[in-house]
């Protein structure tokens, strides 16, 4: 465990320390950190004002933080990343199960650490020579449906492709207890 990073650098948890100063101009930078089925970003958001390439609009939680940020056309992850403080921007395509971003989507920012995230490039465990392309492909669908808020979907998808490809069960029951209860706020953030 990283107490002092040392001069220079700011401690972003998981035994993470990252440069001061990454964005530019920023000297308490976030970091989104992703492994096995979870994801959580090591503290709230500022928004530094729409700009070049991260013209977007923001939407906050109860609290008034920052979670979401809808796409407008022209912007890019590198951008959106400075203007949150994000360290590692290129990672919010993979939170959010896409390879490029288009205006209007919807992008989550700040994921809730207690709701499961199902992983973008192969699922946890996964043997060597797992075919990674079906299962991303039914991920992405996933994905899609949550956002059209389209239950059946998402039920269909899961049934029919992802289900068996988990190489453990118990990870695919973590996505039909979610189906099951009809839990779109929880699948939403799930497929991001």
């Amino acid at each position: 465990m990283i107490d002092e990073p040392g001069d220079g650098h700011v401690y972003a948890g998981n035994g993470t320390a990252i440069p001061k100063g990454t964005p530019p101009g920023c000297d308490d930078p976030a970091w989104l950190h992703i492994g096995g089925m979870s994801a959580s970003l090591s503290r709230n958001l500022v928004d530094r004002g729409a700009r070049d390439l991260a013209a977007g609009t923001t939407g906050t939680d109860e609290e008034g933080q920052i979670v979401t940020y809808t796409v407008a056309s022209g912007d890019a992850l590198y951008a959106i990343g400075d203007r949150f403080c994000i360290a590692n921007a290129l990672t919010l395509a993979m939170l959010n199960h896409t390879r490029t971003i288009q205006p209007g989507e919807v992008l989550l920012l700040h994921p809730d650490s207690s709701i499961p995230w199902i992983p973008y490039f192969n699922p946890a465990g996964a043997p060597a020579g797992y075919q990674q392309i079906p299962y991303q492909l039914a991920v992405e669908a996933m994905s899609a449906a949550a956002h059209a808020d389209d239950l059946d979907a998402m039920r269909r998808i899961f049934t029919e492709d992802l289900a068996r490809l988990f190489p453990h069960p118990a990870d695919a029951d973590v996505i039909a207890k979610a189906l099951d209860a009809g839990d779109l706020d929880k699948l939403r953030q799930m497929f991001a």
